[in-house]
């Protein structure tokens, strides 16, 4: 279904109705591009941290707009053993809803939006009928906005007991529209008064003018003429009709504000289900849709990964399902084009599917790629099938495995790092896997070099693999840990290039950010000694988390499944400690940080429960 400006306040129930009867849902967005700064190769280093992937997205990917976000929900019938869909494709744009509201700025890189066009996107839609929205925080200011507004318009406290101060420049403005009034309340005839239009500020002493001298009897009210000009409309009544004026003018505000929220009130019914959230290869998908409709991005990874869990308490990732035992072994190709044709072949069982009544069906045949709502469709059949095929292995076998199947569990809260090599995904709910990397060398070159001159470099250590950092540097792997240090040593008096081992690479990068640490440490303590008079408190704060142990688990929560299993190691490592020094905020930015996300949960008040011990898929060796 087609959702866009025009008929999303007349299809908000079937949505929110779709969301209470699902069993899960499966997402997709499409965006107006992907890096503003690197290449995408130069984004997606093989070699990359959990936290190097996500601030390199943070910087590069968050200044383009998610306009198009396709929504699936399935829900199983067991009565005729199958899978009832509905399906919404919603094209989003943050159009502003008044003067006062956020004017979104975002970027669009022409190599995405070529693509989409040959697609047959249509970006009309989205520029000329998306559907608005705001996150939580601009919500709170326009709704402090409207209640100071109507606290003025009412003439709240004071302003309704006491003269009001006019400026000596505008004291002639309201001497000329006090002497209209007067003529109006003693005319008979007339019922109403339109008032010329004036500036916001002119309103603003109108409205404490009249709040002082015409307590009753008169109802006022800022309508918009057809070119947007604001003016005051004046109408004789009695108290009750005023109050009745007042009542519905109020009604009419809060309805035009969920108007203005728009679009984040579906994110927003999706977060409170505590359902199960499917998407492919997502990373990108959940970093949007919180920063678009929720908050900006947190600098940290840890606190994204707390804010992640926050707003969706299960998550599932299909192609870090596809890339995993048992299935990698199966399946060669885990785009989802490639995917959902795959899983249609023995040994798996494509499901049974259905479109809810008044829901367009969608045709896997005719392959409309690249619509999110058709994306998230493919990708919720790509979860069934391989969710059945873990059932299938059971003994006796499963044939419909559940949503909220432990069979399912070790995927959850698990993304996928596209072109990392040994990180396959990022775990949201404790410490990322940390690899031996003592086969990486890190290199840095001139900017005229190519690959073909780093594999002449190495072309005697035998098989290597390069992954670019940008020009002048990347990450050289041998077959070989043993040949790390010969390497090293060939490069000592080179002239023209550097290497180096990873973990000397690691070691200098951390002590460069302990130096600038302590830096700004000492720069605050300098400040400190120079205004020795400073008034307040200076707060002092130390953040850290602490990384606990995670239990090994197998793939299947059945001991008898060895199928299930995979064969890597993981390790969990102490985070590194954070500290930061304020004297200036009247509260620490990690408390702030941490009363938000505390703020953000309760406003949430999400269903469901997250699990307190995930399942390990991956394991790695217990050292770097």
């Amino acid at each position: 279904m087609e959702i866009i400006r025009s008929n999303f306040k007349i299809n908000l129930h079937k949505v929110y109705q779709a969301i209470e009867e699902a069993d899960f849902f499966a997402i997709d967005g499409e965006f107006s591009g992907i890096s503003n700064g690197p290449s995408v190769t130069a984004l997606t280093s093989g070699f990359d941290t959990p936290e190097e992937r996500y601030q390199k997205l943070k910087k590069h990917s968050m200044d383009f707009l998610l306009f198009q976000f396709g929504l699936c929900a399935f829900k199983y019938d067991h009565t005729d053993s199958k899978h009832v869909t509905k399906s919404f494709n919603f094209y989003v744009f943050p159009k502003p809803f008044s003067r006062s509201s956020p004017d979104v700025k975002f970027v669009c890189q022409s190599s995405s939006i070529d693509f989409l066009a040959s697609q047959g996107f249509d970006f009309n839609k989205v520029f000329c009928s998306g559907i608005p929205y705001l996150n939580q925080e601009e919500e709170r200011q326009l709704r402090e906005q409207f209640d100071e507004k109507r606290s003025q318009a009412n003439g709240a406290g004071a302003l309704a007991k006491c003269p009001v101060t006019i400026p000596e420049d505008q004291k002639k403005f309201i001497d000329q529209v006090v002497e209209k009034i007067e003529d109006f309340l003693q005319s008979e005839e007339k019922r109403s008064l339109e008032l010329d239009p004036c500036t916001g500020f002119q309103r603003k002493l109108i409205y404490q003018t009249l709040s002082w001298k015409y307590p009753k009897g008169i109802h006022v009210e800022t309508l918009e003429t057809d070119k947007k000009e604001r003016h005051i409309v004046i109408s004789k009544v009695d108290e009750e009709e005023r109050k009745r004026r007042e009542q519905e003018k109020y009604t009419k505000e809060q309805e035009e504000l969920n108007d203005a929220v728009g679009f984040s009130r579906v994110i927003h019914a999706i977060a409170n289900s505590g359902k199960l959230v499917v998407g492919h290869n997502m990373l990108l998908d959940v970093m949007h849709t919180i920063h678009q409709f929720y908050c900006p991005l947190p600098a940290d990874l840890n606190e994204f990964k707390e804010m992640a869990i926050c707003v969706f308490p299960r998550l599932l990732d299909t192609k870090l399902m596809a890339s995993t035992q048992p299935f990698k072994d199966i399946i060669n190709n885990t785009s989802l084009a490639e995917l959902e044709k795959r899983l249609k072949e023995t040994p798996f069982d494509p499901p049974k599917v259905e479109s809810a009544e008044g829901f367009p069906s969608y045709d896997t045949a005719s392959e409309q790629l690249h619509e999110a709502g058709y994306d998230a469709y493919i990708t919720g059949l790509c979860f069934i099938s391989m969710a059945n095929y873990l059932g299938s292995l059971l003994s006796p076998p499963k044939m419909c495995v559940s949503a909220r199947s432990k069979l399912i569990e070790p995927f959850f809260n698990k993304l996928f790092l596209m072109r990392v090599m040994d990180i396959p995904y990022l775990n949201l709910e404790g410490p990322d896997l940390q690899p031996k990397r003592d086969h990486v060398l890190h290199v840095t070159f001139p900017k005229e070099w190519k690959t073909s001159d780093l594999y002449q470099l190495f072309s005697a250590f035998g098989n290597i693999q390069i992954s670019w950092i940008d020009d002048t540097s990347a990450f050289v792997s041998l077959s070989q840990p043993e040949q790390v240090q010969i390497a090293v040593n060939t490069s000592k008096y080179a002239e023209s290039y550097r290497i180096q081992t990873y973990a000397e690479y690691v070691g200098k990068k951390q002590k460069g950010k302990q130096v600038k640490r302590k830096w700004t440490e000492d720069s605050w303590k300098e400040v400190d000694r120079k205004r020795p008079h400073m008034q307040g408190p200076c707060y002092h704060s130390n953040s850290f988390t602490a990384a606990g142990m995670l239990g090994k688990r197998t793939l299947s929560p059945d001991p008898r499944e060895a199928a299930l299993e995979d064969r890597e190691s993981e390790e969990v490592s102490d985070s590194e400690l954070e500290q930061t020094d304020s004297c200036t905020d009247p509260l620490p930015e990690g408390r702030k940080k941490s009363k938000k996300l505390k703020r953000m949960k309760k406003e949430l008040s999400l269903a469901g429960s997250v699990s307190d011990s995930p399942a390990v898929l991956f394991e790695v060796p217990d050292t770097w």
